[in-house]
């Protein structure tokens, strides 16, 4: 009986021995194995430093420029000098300016002439830069009255007074159709002519001055060549008006369709086109953003001018001559072309 007893005992022993034996052999395999390996496997050099990390530094923004004069193209201030010569009992300034690299032409820059309504786009600007000092609103009414009245052209000043329009269509209108009695609105409220020629001077507009409401047909209001393409500019390269008041100026520039100055002259210095001018122009890769003026006896223009290569220019031609003499109008023609010429 013991005998059978110690048979059973042995007999489920007898597998449970077995089953320890391949555990520790498989052990003792894994270790040999594992160290094996080490041995085998290639060295792994952990000084090599890691790749950099990508720079996600935001580029800088394109420079806008600056209405900083550097380098004087000498052949075409000559030459707007020779085609000036032409007319000699003709009064003509000339500023031209690349805002990109500085480069620029000249003729008689800082020569006070009659405004006419290119005294428009600097009171643009100070309107704007009002709007940026929440001192005025785009949908503020303001009223026609009396004072503000003014002929020529334009729509408002038809209207019956206590006629209310907003700021908006205000600035618009004076750049659009080159209102006057808008003008004049603006002026008033923005403190009136003493107020206006006060903040002229402080942007540096040294010759642009408001002496009468418009039309100012005597042309007592005047501005330089210099001073037009600066207003401009100071716009554009962004030091004065925010961002948002930037492109509003440059929209509120573009609604003003009179392309029978610079931007004929300018198509003309680039070999000319077909059809409507501005439409011809982009066709070229060139824009034009120009607001002009015209009393008869004086004649302005002055622009940003977009070129196919992306540089910018600023630009005004003035004229003073006799009462609606043609010569006048071609000079500044004349001026633009070889302009465009020389930048092409």
């Amino acid at each position: 009986m013991a005998q059978r007893s110690q048979s059973k005992a042995k007999g489920w022993q007898q597998p449970v021995l077995l089953l320890l034996r391949l555990l520790i052999v498989g052990a003792a395999l894994g270790v040999i194995t594992g160290t094996a390996l080490k041995w085998l496997a290639p060295q792994l050099n952990t000084d090599v430093p890691l790749p950099p990390a990508a720079d996600t530094t935001p580029e800088p923004a394109a420079s806008l420029g600056t209405f900083t004069p550097k380098r004087e193209n000498q052949a075409l201030s000559r030459r707007l000098a020779e085609i000036a010569a032409t007319q000699k009992d003709l009064k003509v300034g000339a500023f031209v300016l690349v805002l990109d690299d500085g480069t620029f032409a000249q003729l008689h820059p800082d020569r006070p002439l009659s405004a006419a309504s290119s005294i428009k786009t600097p009171i643009l600007m100070v309107a704007f830069e009002a709007l940026d000092q929440a001192k005025l609103s785009l949908n503020e009414a303001l009223s026609l009255n009396k004072t503000v009245v003014g002929g020529g052209a334009g729509w408002m000043g038809s209207q019956p007074l206590g006629s209310q329009f907003s700021v908006f269509e205000v600035a618009t209108e004076m750049i659009r159709v080159s209102d006057n009695t808008a003008t004049n609105l603006l002026i008033q409220r923005l403190g009136g002519k003493a107020s206006l020629n006060a903040r002229f001077i402080e942007l540096g507009l040294e010759g642009t001055v408001v002496n009468n409401w418009l039309p100012d047909l005597k042309g007592t209001n005047t501005t330089t060549p210099r001073d037009q393409a600066r207003a401009i500019a100071l716009v554009e390269t962004g030091q004065t008006l925010s961002e948002r008041s930037r492109d509003l100026f440059r929209q509120t520039l573009g609604t003003s369709r009179t392309d029978t100055l610079i931007p004929r002259g300018w198509l003309r210095g680039i070999g000319g086109g077909a059809g409507e001018v501005n439409a011809a122009l982009l066709q070229r890769g060139v824009r034009v953003y120009n607001k002009t003026g015209d009393i008869g006896i004086a004649y302005v223009d002055s622009a940003l001018v977009e070129l196919p290569d992306g540089r910018r220019v600023v630009a005004s031609f003035m004229v003073e001559g006799p009462f609606n003499d043609p010569r006048s109008t071609n000079m500044i023609r004349a001026l633009a072309a070889a302009s465009a010429a020389a930048l092409k």
